[in-house]
């Protein structure tokens, strides 16, 4: 047979999909111009129009207020409007942590996971619960500070008040786009053309970036407008083959197919080809390395092509790193099962805002490690709320050569369960952003974990002691490169001092929100003396910051490229022009709030150093 054969028989395939995919195109647009012309010559049942705002809000990933007050955070989306239609910096709204891409240039940025599709952008989410299911005909996001990072709006099947939990929960993407820079920071009502589903929703979530944005951008209330009963077609539109036309063949660019995902995992038996066509005169590391590019459902689908391909897509060496958050709404059990005996050699595992809602369980999670955990080194679980005290003793027990552990927003995690994490000596970063971590867990983390490197303790309420904690670090963290204890209520002077006499590598420092540190107790001067390597410092909403800091800062932290002193009243324009000039490389100064740092001041500073972000917020 000759070789050229099997390539003539993909091509012709291929063309007939084509033909395939413009006969159901044509029939589509058929169906729609019969509905347009049913639509004008019949009149429809009434359906009234429900408008609503959120009720409650069940979940998010990150907001820049504290957890024990309603400033700047998530909560403030449940309810009316409290801002709009003003515009500026309110602490009535919704914020989320970060902001731009100051995150991504600092000592404690990651690695982003390769094949990660084009189209997932999402960095933060918040969902959202209504009193009445609808079918939904309009979602309005009231921004009211530096609008543009809403990236995806989907919608639930699942009702978070129903007594009776569903077999299955489906998430449905009503709109999405990728990330796009809003002229002004003004207010504004988002209300974008959102796609019709075909069940009733109570249940809306919201996904942002906000890389593009000079500063936080706020939400106040969203809306959401729908009817209690879907619409019903005409008879004669219901006549039309529903069967020639794939509801899901532009859905989801996010999902990217995975819907069919599992079974896709499953297939095992292929198609008998006489050759493989020119593949098989390719290197197999030249084909492996063409193959790194594709996204994991692209993976799975070129795995049914031919024996050859399914032997490289099934390859170890493929799932080397494997992010699944971009498929959050999809993973569950059976996917994890299906992946185990391609995952033996994974490295790094993203597991991400997946399994919630009883879509992963514990028994299953463990499973997967169990197989496939010997060898990985870093692993994402931010907001993964099936996580419990198994689930980290698994991890502690299966994972021996871990060296990243990111467990942001996992608030459901039982405080004596972190416990199990003082076994892993190896870790080098730990992210404990919003946990109920103790003082006692912590403790014992830090003592058996002298290789950290990284460590995030911010928003966490249930330490007692930040002092202690901070004098364990110096003992025994010698190594620590960045250190976010933003929100810590209790830490003073003494820790400070502990921790800068100890922590002498330290290039990120966060202490923003902590009310108890004082200027005049000499702790800032402390730590620009005893730190030189800084390259972030953020003091955020510290009033004491004064004079005397910054000029220390700037004659001992000349690398320094990003300082937050919002809200100090006490720093003059003079001092700030000491630090610019010595610090050569300083990218972000953030001096919003500062009464004596007026807007001629910032217009000024920004001419004389055109290389430096000053941002100054505002309120009206």
């Amino acid at each position: 047979m000759s070789p050229v054969f099997p390539m003539l028989t993909v091509l012709s395939m291929f063309y007939y999909m084509c033909l395939r995919r413009r006969a159901r195109t044509a029939t589509r647009g058929e169906m729609n111009s019969r509905r347009a012309i049913e639509s004008n010559t019949r009149a429809l049942p009434i359906n009234v129009e429900i408008v609503q705002y959120a009720k409650e809000v069940l979940d998010f990933s990150s907001h820049y207020g504290s957890e024990n007050s309603m400033s700047y955070t998530m909560w403030n989306l449940a309810g009316i409007p409290n801002v709009y239609p003003s515009s500026g910096d309110f602490t009535q709204t919704a914020v989320f942590r970060t902001y731009g891409t100051w995150w991504d240039h600092c000592p404690s940025a990651r690695l982003p996971f390769k094949r990660t599709p084009p189209t997932f952008c999402s960095q933060d989410y918040v969902e959202l619960a209504f009193e009445e299911p609808v079918y939904p005909t309009a979602v309005h996001i009231l921004e009211t500070y530096h609008p543009g990072a809403v990236v995806r709006i989907l919608a639930c099947s699942a009702n978070p008040y129903s007594q009776n939990p569903p077999a299955e929960v489906r998430w449905e993407i009503l709109w999405s786009e990728v990330p796009t820079k809003v002229n002004g920071p003004q207010a504004r009502q988002f209300t974008p053309c959102i796609k019709q589903i075909n069940f009733p929703t109570n249940l809306i979530r919201i996904e942002v970036n906000s890389s593009l944005l000079d500063y936080y951008t706020e939400l106040d209330a969203v809306v959401l407008h729908g009817v209690k009963e879907r619409p019903v077609l005409s008879l004669k539109t219901s006549m039309i083959d529903m069967n020639d036309i794939d509801e899901d063949e532009d859905e989801d660019k996010y999902g990217c197919g995975m819907d069919n995902l599992n079974k896709q995992f499953s297939i095992v038996t292929l198609r008998e080809w006489p050759s493989n066509g020119y593949f098989d005169k390719l290197p197999y590391e030249l084909i492996q390395l063409i193959l790194s590019h594709l996204t994991v459902p692209d993976l799975c689908r070129l795995a049914q092509t031919c024996k050859l391909l399914y032997q490289h897509c099934c390859d170890p060496l493929q799932y080397i790193h494997l992010s699944l958050q971009p498929y959050w709404a999809r993973i569950n059990d059976t996917s994890l099962e299906y992946l185990q005996s391609r995952c033996t050699l994974i490295q790094w595992l993203n597991l991400s805002w997946t399994g919630n809602r009883g879509a992963i369980s514990v028994s299953g999670f463990s499973r997967f490690l169990k197989v496939c955990g010997s060898e990985l080194v870093r692993l994402e679980l931010s907001c993964g709320h099936f996580l419990n005290e198994t689930c980290l003793e698994v991890i502690t027990e299966m994972c021996p050569n871990l060296q990243e552990l990111n467990l942001s927003s996992c608030d459901k995690i039982p405080p004596q369960a972190f416990n199990h994490i003082a076994k892993v000596g190896s870790l080098r970063r730990l992210i404990l952003y919003r946990t109920k971590v103790e003082q006692t867990a912590l403790l014992s983390i830090l003592n058996f974990c002298s290789e950290l490197q990284h460590l995030s303790l911010g928003s966490c309420v249930m330490i007692e002691d930040y002092d202690l904690i901070a004098s364990m670090m110096g003992a025994k963290c010698k190594k620590l490169r960045s250190l976010d204890l933003w929100r810590c209520k209790n830490i003073t002077e003494s820790g400070i001092a502990e921790l800068a006499s100890g922590c002498q590598l330290l290039e990120e420092l966060d202490l923003g929100w902590c009310p108890t540190l004082q200027s005049s107790t000499g702790c800032f001067t402390n730590l620009a003396r005893k730190l030189p390597n800084l390259q972030k410092l953020f003091l955020t909403a510290n009033r004491s910051v004064c004079d005397t800091d910054i000029e220390e800062l700037a004659a001992n932290c000349t690398r320094l490229r990003q300082l937050d002193i919002l809200g100090t009243r006490m720093v003059s324009p003079a001092s700030l022009r000491k630090l610019l000039e010595s610090c050569k490389d300083l990218s972000l100064l953030d001096v919003s709030f500062c009464s004596q740092i007026d807007n001629r001041v910032v217009l000024e500073l920004n001419t004389n150093f055109p290389n430096v972000f000053i941002k100054k917020s505002f309120t009206q």
